[in-house]
């Protein structure tokens, strides 16, 4: 018999051929893979139990508000919250933003009711619901009153503008969050009127005694001065309108103030040398409209002016109730007069001090 052939021992293919060292190696590594896969898929899911429960664990008794400062990183919130007590982990805090809040923290003030979670938390800051405060502005405030609530707001920041002319803000409540420059605020107060009086100036009725929606804000300001109870604007300003129509001095008492002081009470009647002063604005002086609003009116002493309701009253004074009884003619009106100081002269000894009204100097 002849020798048996030599197997062929070249290049190629002998992955069929390996031994059980490479079986076992091969083996080892992938038993390794997955060893390390399950050891840290484990971690993760232990981790995010964790945090799960660390997220949704109840917070702080008590109620909190907090303040989120504009352009704060998340880091800083994080550390903020902790530091007001609202949270027990800034660090956990910023990576539980990461998983359960999406949507970016929003500035401003925030109330967290008591017991918020972290997760409450981060719900709270993302929702951008924050709290807001009024600003307000009442009727027939001067200029100068009016910036100086919006100065004296501790909510609002930034430097305080000048007062800007008599009737160029609409005395309302404005809603501002915590963080708002009195510049903005103030902005808003001018944009509000200006839109307001053109409003109302489009719906006006016809043949008025004055020609500009300046003269009507003029106007708006003695009525709204001039009374208290808002179911009276309309008879005061109808009796200015009349006597405006007839070339009657409008005898304001308000005005006469104004040109005095600039707005500011005096504390007690008039003097006769102070009625007899001529300025600007005194309307007892002068034959029609001041020179401008002695006050910022609202909405509705505005409306009275520029839709007045038919009326042939000239006179009013006061009643002694806080009201004004009104007269078509002036024996009328000075039967009136004579209840007044009647009640006047009962009230002396209280030194209670009311203007008296439209034609009773």
């Amino acid at each position: 018999m002849g020798r048996a052939p030599r197997r062929w021992r070249g290049g190629g293919d002998d992955r069929d051929h390996e031994g059980p060292r490479g079986r076992n190696a091969f083996s080892t590594l992938v038993t390794m893979a997955v060893s390390a896969m399950l050891t840290a898929l484990a971690v993760t899911l232990a981790l995010g139990f964790f945090l799960l429960v660390e997220a949704n664990r109840p917070g702080p008794s008590e109620q909190k508000i907090v303040v989120i400062a504009r352009g704060a990183a998340v880091s800083t919130i994080g550390t903020h919250l902790q530091e007001e007590g609202v949270i027990r982990s800034a660090s956990l805090f910023r990576v539980a933003k990461e998983i359960y809040g999406r949507n970016g923290l929003k500035a401003g003030e925030y109330e967290i009711s008591a017991k918020a979670s972290m997760a409450d938390v981060l719900r709270a800051l993302a929702s951008g619901k924050v709290l807001f405060h009024g600003v307000t502005i009442p009727e027939g405030a001067t200029s100068a009153a009016a910036i100086e609530l919006v100065r004296a707001n501790t909510v609002l920041t930034g430097d305080t503008p000048r007062p800007p002319p008599e009737g160029a803000i609409l005395p309302e409540t404005y809603v501002v969050e915590r963080g708002m420059t009195r510049a903005e605020v103030v902005a808003q107060m001018l944009a509000a009127r200006e839109r307001l009086l053109l409003d109302l100036w489009a719906n006006r009725a016809q043949d008025l005694p004055f020609e500009t929606p300046e003269e009507a804000l003029t106007l708006a300001s003695i009525v709204e001065k001039e009374t208290g109870l808002a179911a009276e604007r309309p008879q005061v300003a109808s009796v200015f309108i009349n006597r405006l129509r007839k070339g009657m001095r409008l005898e304001s008492d308000p005005t006469i103030i104004y040109g005095l002081t600039r707005g500011v009470p005096l504390g007690r009647g008039l003097r006769r040398s102070e009625i007899d002063q001529r300025t600007p604005y005194n309307t007892y002086q002068i034959p029609a409209l001041p020179p401008g609003p002695i006050s910022n009116p609202g909405r509705a002493a505005i409306e009275a002016v520029l839709n007045p309701p038919q009326s042939n009253a000239l006179f009013f004074v006061a009643d002694g109730s806080g009201g004004h009884v009104f007269a078509d003619t002036y024996a009328e009106h000075a039967r009136n007069v004579a209840k007044w100081r009647e009640i006047e002269r009962q009230r002396a000894a209280t030194a209670i001090v009311t203007p008296v009204g439209v034609g009773s100097r």
